[in-house]
């Protein structure tokens, strides 16, 4: 006000057009350099952790830092550098599973550690053993879109002097393999094993000092953690990371990671899938009011499902007095459907959020509980479906930045059970993958994904909204039912 009406004093109209434009140039440079330099302010106060089970969110409201690569102020808690620092504090070993390596800073780190003399071994998913800098430019335009924008992506944030080309220099600064290999860190994927590869190698973990365990549901790359380099208004696809000290867990994970490497196999050979034999659930107590079941997929179909990972989940499911929350990436499991409606027939309160690009599948249970189904292409409804027979309207996807996914795969029971991991609730994850699943009987862990459910719940698109409503009608018409 008192800057408006000093300009309306000034005599020529010109001047004071030039004037406003300036001061709305230096307003808007000013926002966004207090944007890319300065803290946000948080909207949420800090939860306690529990000691030996701390959980961090990469779109956290009660947190914020300045992301390295796009140097700008966000909200969330620094799953990168919880990373990093957990690797900074290794003095004899790390032993990294994740489907795909490509942040820079955290392999540096790595590298780092293995030349100080740490023992480092790296297993990733095949699709994501190679290196973007050796890519042929003349034919990245014939891959498809999402490794067309992969490779635009890693090629922006390697050219740090901007003219168009890639330097020696650059590439061993920011292709996250090609610093493992030059530094000879050994890395596996999962055609070790003589095969084609599992489903995927879809772990999430690391092991530190045979003491720590990380894992979650975060992938170790620019668009899981902290958004896409191209895109400055994503936040990164809605990820949580878990920091868990506890030798026994370490010691579990460890057996996982040793039998892929090949040392726990008996013949030196790696395993993969179902090559690895069925290992049941392992409970293991971190404290009187805390403990952990662990297990990992795939499971073999000669097994009982109630063996396998998903029925462990349903396990879980079927203990809800009261409440079940869902935050999920894909939701495709009839079984763990028919789980939850015969939950909510017994008066359980059951609200679900689905990843907006699976939510409204046709093969998917968000469907089911919403007690509607879609044909597929074939015009076809799923084998076996069985849509509610009492739907709920608390079943939706959640209002993210464009760009961002939910990534999420947790669930949490009555308050004080939290259902997490690396693995997705469908047939694949259960059947075919190498994953993993915990389940955390905790109040005060539970206490910080039930917030961060309940931010993404507040401002959902819920129920049969008018965007199904018309794919529901176009399809029914296009199969003539």
């Amino acid at each position: 006000m008192i800057l408006g009406n000093a300009v309306r004093l000034l005599p020529s109209k010109p001047i004071r057009r030039f004037l406003l434009f300036a001061l709305g140039v230096l307003l808007f440079v000013g926002v966004n350099a207090w944007r890319h330099h300065s803290a946000l302010p948080t909207t949420a106060p800090p939860l306690p952790q529990d000691p030996l089970i701390q959980v961090y969110f990469n779109h956290s409201r009660a947190a914020s830092y300045r992301e390295p690569y796009r140097t700008q102020s966000r909200y969330g808690d620094d799953l990168e550098k919880i990373v990093i620092e957990t690797i900074a504090s290794a003095q004899s070993s790390i032993d990294l599973a994740v489907q795909e390596l490509a942040l820079p800073h955290v392999a540096i780190a790595l590298r780092d550690k293995y030349q100080a003399g740490i023992a480092v071994r790296v297993i990733v998913e095949n699709d994501y053993n190679f290196l973007w800098s050796q890519v042929d430019p003349a034919q990245i335009n014939l891959a498809e879109d999402r490794d067309r924008y992969k490779y635009e992506e890693f090629f922006s944030l390697a050219d740090q002097d901007g003219d168009g080309q890639l330097s020696q220099s650059e590439v061993e600064q920011t292709d996250s393999l090609l610093i493992l290999q030059q530094a000879g860190i050994p890395i596996l994927d999962d055609t070790a094993d003589g095969s084609k590869g599992s489903g995927l190698m879809h772990h999430k973990f690391m092991v530190v000092d045979g003491q720590i365990v990380l894992t979650g549901s975060v992938n170790y790359s620019l668009s899981e953690v902290h958004g896409d380099y191209l895109a400055p208004n994503t936040e990164g696809n809605a990820n949580h990371l878990l920091k868990i000290h506890s030798p026994a867990l370490a010691q579990i994970f460890t057996q996982e990671f040793n039998l892929m490497w090949g040392h726990g196999s008996g013949t030196g050979t790696p395993l993969f899938g179902l090559q690895k034999t069925y290992r049941p659930p392992q409970q293991i107590t971190l404290a009187p009011n805390s403990q952990i079941t662990v297990q990992f997929s795939p499971t073999s179909k000669s097994q009982p499902w109630s063996n396998s990972v998903n029925g462990l989940i349903g396990t879980v499911l079927n203990s809800a007095t009261r409440t079940v929350d869902l935050a999920l990436f894909v939701f495709s499991d009839q079984a763990l459907s028919d789980i939850l409606e015969a939950r909510h027939q017994q008066g359980v309160q059951v609200r679900g959020l689905i990843d907006s690009g699976f939510a409204y599948r046709d093969y998917s249970e968000a469907l089911d509980m919403l007690g509607t189904a879609l044909p597929n292409r074939q015009c076809r409804y799923e084998e076996g479906n069985r849509p509610w027979r009492s739907p709920i309207a608390t079943i939706g996807t959640p209002q993210l930045p464009k760009g961002d996914l939910l990534h999420h795969k947790f669930a949490i029971v009555d308050q004080h059970l939290v259902i997490t991991g690396s693995q997705n609730w469908s047939a694949a994850a259960n059947y075919e993958n190498d994953e993993n699943l915990l389940v955390i009987n905790n109040s005060t862990v539970a206490a910080h994904f039930q917030r961060e459910f309940d931010r993404l719940y507040q401002t959902a698109n819920l129920g049969i909204s008018s965007a199904l409503q018309s794919k529901m009608q176009s399809q029914r018409v296009q199969c003539g039912l």
